[in-house]
């Protein structure tokens, strides 16, 4: 009995010293960047597509891969951010897509299934989204192809005042971790296409245009998108 409460008394005195010095506790790793997120704003929601599983999807060997999320990706914005890109025009690497057509990106269907989606060829492909007047960008959600899990390759989301983006560029997503698409070496993590889509934090990055780039997928060479929201503040 004595022995337990010694240790017990040892264990209270080193919990009171790192309360004083301002330590905690380790978290759990689940925990690990949320610091990182903004804490002030209000939700972002948006309109999500149902649910439609077609076809066996192919191994995704694919290193740090995230999986396919339960639910709507959540993300604190500025108050009075609105979505901006809806109707905008859409240009891309490719004038003419394999499939569908540009406008089909930003014209606010997200389902999935022949007849929504927009294909491009092999390789590095883009599209482009014309906010039409430069923009505070809050951020940018991504459907490429929910009908099937798949990851897509090389995924870069950049925003530019500059068309031809060779100037005054922010890249805010990268998940091109071997640069093999030759713009920069990305630390962002691939992930597994949902019908919730791919949710990213522009953080206030300022322009005109936004690019998304890819370079096929798990499942085959090409790539794909169905929709790209932009929400911000234009200037």
């Amino acid at each position: 009995m004595k022995k337990q409460h010694i240790a017990s008394t040892v264990f209270t005195i080193a919990a009171l010293v790192l309360s004083s010095c301002g330590k905690k506790p380790p978290q759990d790793s689940t925990d690990a960047g949320a610091s990182s997120a903004p804490t002030s704003g209000v939700p972002l929601s948006t309109e999500l597509p149902p649910e439609l599983i077609e076809g066996t999807p192919k191994p995704m060997d694919v290193p740090n891969l995230v999986q396919a999320p339960v639910k709507a990706p959540e993300l604190l914005v500025p108050e009075g951010t609105t979505l901006i890109s809806q109707g905008k025009p859409v240009t891309g690497s490719e004038e003419s897509p394999l499939i569908g057509e540009l406008s089909m990106v930003t014209d606010g269907d997200k389902q999935a299934g022949e007849g929504y989606y927009v294909e491009l060829s092999s390789g590095t492909q883009w599209v482009q989204i014309d906010l039409g007047q430069s923009a505070e960008v809050a951020a940018v959600w991504v459907w490429h192809f929910h009908s099937q899990k798949r990851a897509y390759n090389d995924v870069v989301i950049q925003v530019s005042d500059d068309a031809e983006f060779k100037t005054g560029v922010s890249t805010i997503y990268n998940n091109d971790y071997d640069d093999s698409s030759k713009l920069g070496k990305g630390s962002d993590s691939p992930y597994v296409e949902s019908r919730f889509g791919m949710l990213v934090d522009a953080k206030g990055a300022k322009g005109r245009y936004v690019r998304l780039h890819s370079q096929g997928n798990t499942s085959d060479e090409m790539n794909h998108y169905i929709e790209v929201e932009v929400y911000g503040k234009t200037l």
